[in-house]
């Protein structure tokens, strides 16, 4: 044995025993139970970073421990292979997106293999291999036959440097998250699914206090996140109506003008109409008005999602067209505004300014009436600024309404939506704000969507039996738009599948969202090349779904949404049974560590590696600034040291920002068992982990005790120890002494909490209980006898199984080391240590002792003592009896198995 701790020597052999052994290969097995535990796979960017490494240990653990406890359990990995970054990098480097991506998996798998993760790599897949693909397209197709994806014209984001359509959450502030270009709207033709038909499942099953709620295994933040995005909305839908015709002389959208109200009991208020920019009574009045059309122009530029336009000034233009009220039969101005959204209701929406804050702000701005038709009793409207009860529908009467006057929110609500009824023009309905999924994207690097496009025949579907549609794997971006366009190879020998004519594929390319939505259910069956899922899938996801499922808080909505949207219709299409694809969630918290930049003169931000900075601390020791240690370069060249930078404080590790740390570097110096042990140890796996290099050597360092401590055990080969230690042979004979029943029971407790603390997955505590273990071990005053060495023996065994999921490498040699492995077996499967009832058994208790409420010392009584034994024990000890000096004690009061205090 190894007399110094050798990180790279212990884990280079630690991982060939498990190559060797083929260690991780997982197969179906009906006589264990099983347990699915799987991390969001990552995209092959180059390098693994410091969150990948916290989201596959705290599998790692999870998949460690369940193993050693008897499951069968599986951690699979993969790639979302495809996608923007790739023909970016490809674009900068002239090389292929294939080669560049399967280049950084190459890699990352790599660091992932000298991180000691338990991956049965023979599942490993690659959502850019055409056997991956292949089922995308084929599911799609399935999807096509059943109406669930279908085919429209729609106004889109269109990013005009990137050459393609974004979703409205990729457009920040007007402008294209990548490129910065301000985002242009167009319309044109791509493929859309129909995730609004399981709106209300979707809805069900993860609503928080939801009578059909099924996923109650996940973070409740997470939950009210995704039920907000489907925001179910129960209201009136009616019509304004109009007699204005368009250039064909017909009415336009019929006479009718709708909209969607939550609040219909305020309808009585409305003094303007406001339409999106795209809505066909805006294009109309924009003919002939250049002004009009200027601003509905410029409207197209700009933001694109709720959450922007709520931030967003409201500006608007009158359109000079006038429609009807429904009820008053009154004429009311229609308005173009900037707030409305064409993609969402019907496009147009009614201005009650005296009762909805943001028609309140534009009606002010824009000098149009604002009309009470709400009271609450008590309050007193006016017109100078916004109050919250003038929204207020709990404590709401009408007003100024007519036939709705005195009645509350409900019964007006179900007044109106009576007389829009009786006129044809309105009824009570429920609306989404989620919107069916959009999948066309003009991008190369992606799954080929498998239509086939005839001048005769139109779109066309290509036949099952030509399935996968292979992307050309060679194919550089220029920057000019989607290569695919213009690639011969991709439409050579195309044919109508109805008509036998030369035709063209079909040159969108599936929303990457598609290839990550069901992953998780292709690990299970990864080399059937007949099926998308089968007999895997059936065995995995059987009883609810994946057991458990670790990633990120930033795909708390669209990726859970779609993957749970995909099980459901692969459910209806009978491939899967589970209703949900993940019975549990558990949202690991970011890395984070210290930002620091300076502005070059030319106004731009550098930023600096945090090795290459010390902070400036004021008297009290708070960091007021940073200066350089070391010269670094920036925009205005090379920088000495000393130069002032500014502190940004921490925020997530990032390469653009000059503060992520390196795992490869951090293994090389201290070894994966340090990289994993840290970012367990240092904070739960919900919460953020703010990273501190003294804490890392810390970790280090505490191996290095655990190691030292195997050497110090290394003589003790005595066999009834070490059969007794491993649970080989009883411990009811084994003598222990005094110090050696004291151990065992410091051991078996902290065993106790540990093992809660493995069931709820609070792995900073694991780790916290191995270090008190250690503590306790090495405390120990080791005597000669037989129980001494048991006990020794014994705690060691059970630390090195608790510490063993972390740190699999240091453990696995230790315990191969002295001997374990020959009673109990590979350390991958040894028996879950098991608390010994015996050994919390205690016979003789240590009570603090106080007098008057302050600590005197301790007094030792028998485990069975009453209280007036208890009390006669702290009376004559001699620490007490020093404080009470002879006095007569007013009382003695007892906490049973804590404390005793002396009253005089």
């Amino acid at each position: 044995m190894q007399d110094k701790y050798n990180h790279l020597e212990v884990e280079s052999a630690a991982r060939a025993h498990w190559d060797a052994a083929d260690a991780y290969r997982v197969t179906e097995d009906e006589n264990k139970k099983k347990f699915y535990a799987c991390s969001m796979l990552p995209y092959p960017s180059g390098k693994l970073h410091m969150g990948h490494v916290r989201n596959y240990t705290i599998n790692d653990m999870l998949t460690r421990q369940l193993r050693m406890q008897g499951f069968n359990v599986l951690m699979p990995m993969g790639w979302d292979a495809f996608g923007l970054p790739a023909e970016n990098a490809a674009l900068k480097n002239k090389v292929p997106p294939a080669q560049w991506t399967y280049d950084n998996i190459a890699y990352m798998k790599r660091q992932m293999q000298a991180m000691g993760l338990a991956i049965d790599w023979s599942r490993e897949v690659a959502t850019c291999d055409p056997d991956y693909y292949k089922w995308n397209q084929w599911l799609f197709l399935k999807m096509l036959d059943k109406g669930i994806a279908y085919r429209k014209t729609q106004v889109v984001n269109w990013d005009p440097v990137d050459q393609t359509v974004l979703a409205n959450e990729q457009v920040i502030d007007g402008k294209g998250w990548r490129t910065g270009a301000p985002v242009e709207k167009r319309e044109i033709p791509g493929y859309y699914l129909k995730i609004t038909d399981y709106a209300q499942e979707l809805l069900d099953h993860v609503q928080v206090g939801g009578d059909k709620a099924t996923l109650t295994g996940w973070p409740d933040k997470v939950r009210l996140m995704q039920e907000n995005w489907i925001g179910k909305s129960s209201g009136v839908r009616f019509a304004f109506t109009h007699d204005i015709k368009g250039t064909d002389g017909q009415l336009i959208q019929d006479g009718k003008m709708y909209v969607f109200t939550t609040r219909a009991d305020t309808i009585m208020g409305v003094t303007f109409c406001a339409v999106a920019p795209e809505h066909p009574l805006a294009t109309h009045a924009a003919v002939g008005n250049p002004q009009l059309a200027a601003f509905i122009e410029e409207c197209k530029q700009g933001g694109t999602t709720e959450a922007e336009l709520a931030l967003k000034e409201k500006e608007g233009m009158p359109t000079g067209l006038t429609v009807t009220h429904p009820l008053t039969g009154k004429p009311v101005e229609v308005w173009v505004g900037n707030y409305v959204l064409m993609g969402y209701g019907d496009g147009a929406v009614m201005g009650v300014p005296a009762h909805d804050e943001r028609d309140f702000a534009f009606a002010r701005k824009y000098g149009l009436p604002i009309a009470q038709v709400i009271a609450v009793d008590g309050e007193v409207f006016g017109t100078d600024a916004w109050q919250e009860w003038y929204g207020d529908k709990q404590r709401a009467r009408c007003v100024n309404s007519g036939v709705l006057d005195g009645l509350g929110y409900a019964a007006a609500v179900d007044k109106v939506a009576a007389l829009l009824a009786g006129k044809g023009l309105g009824e009570k309905k429920t609306t989404w704000r989620l919107r069916d999924w959009g999948i066309s994207r003009q991008r190369y690097w992606g799954t080929p969507i498998p239509i086939i496009h005839c001048a005769d025949c139109g779109a066309q579907p290509v036949p099952e039996k030509d399935l996968p549609v292979v992307l050309p794997p060679d194919l550089v971006p220029d920057g000019s738009g989607n290569p695919l366009v213009k690639s011969e190879v991709f439409h050579a020998g195309v044919t109508c599948p109805c008509c036998g004519k030369p035709a063209r594929r079909e040159t969108d390319t599936m929303d990457t969202f598609v290839d990550s939505s069901w992953y998780y259910l292709r690990y299970c069956d990864p080399k059937n090349t007949e099926h998308m899922v089968a007999g895997g899938a059936a065995y995995w996801m059987r009883d609810g779904g994946m057991d458990q499922y670790i990633g990120g808080i930033e795909h708390a909505i669209l990726h859970l949404l779609y993957a749970r949207f995909w099980t459901k219709v692969m459910r209806d299409l009978g491939l899967v049974k589970a209703d949900e694809p993940f019975k549990r969630l558990l949202t690991q918290g970011m890395v984070l560590n210290h930002i620091y930049s300076r502005r070059t003169a030319k106004g731009a931000k550098d930023y600096f590696w945090p090795h290459d900075v010390e902070h400036v601390l004021d008297e009290g020791g708070k960091i007021v600034g940073a200066k350089l240690k070391n010269p670094a370069e920036s925009g205005d060249g090379l920088l000495p040291v000393g130069t002032p930078i500014d502190y940004e404080g921490v925020g997530t590790m990032s390469k653009s920002k000059n503060n992520g740390v390196d795992p490869q570097h951090l293994i090389e110096k201290y070894g994966a068992d340090t990289a994993r042990l840290y970012t367990m140890f240092t904070s739960p796996p919900e919460l953020t982990l703010e990273w501190n290099d003294a804490a890392v050597e810390g970790s280090y360092r505490f191996l290095r005790r655990v190691w030292n401590f195997g050497i110090k055990l290394a003589g003790l080969d005595h066999q009834q120890a070490l059969a007794s230690a491993a649970g080989a042979a009883s411990l009811s004979d084994v003598p222990f002494g005094k110090a050696a029943a004291a151990l065992r029971l410091e051991i078996h407790t902290v065993l106790k909490q540990v093992q809660y603390d493995y069931q709820r997955m609070q792995y900073n505590t694991v780790v916290s209980g191995a270090m008190k273990m250690l503590n306790a071990l090495e405390d120990f005053k080791a005597q000669d006898d037989a129980g001494a060495q048991v006990a020794l023996i014994e705690g060691f065994s059970i630390l090195l199984r608790v510490l063993y999921p972390a740190t699999p490498h240091i453990t696995h040699a230790l315990w191969s080391e002295l001997g374990y492995a020959g009673v109990l077996g590979d350390l991958l499967d040894a028996p879950w240590p098991q608390v010994d009832a015996g050994a919390l058994v205690q016979d003789e208790l240590e009570l603090v002792l106080q007098v008057n409420g302050k600590l005197r010392g301790s007094v030792c009584v028998p485990a069975s003592a009453d209280k007036a034994a208890i009390e006669a024990a702290a009376l004559a000890n001699p620490d007490a009896q020093k404080f009470v000096q002879g006095a007569t004690p007013k009382k003695v009061v007892v906490v049973p198995g804590r404390l005793v205090n002396i009253v005089v």
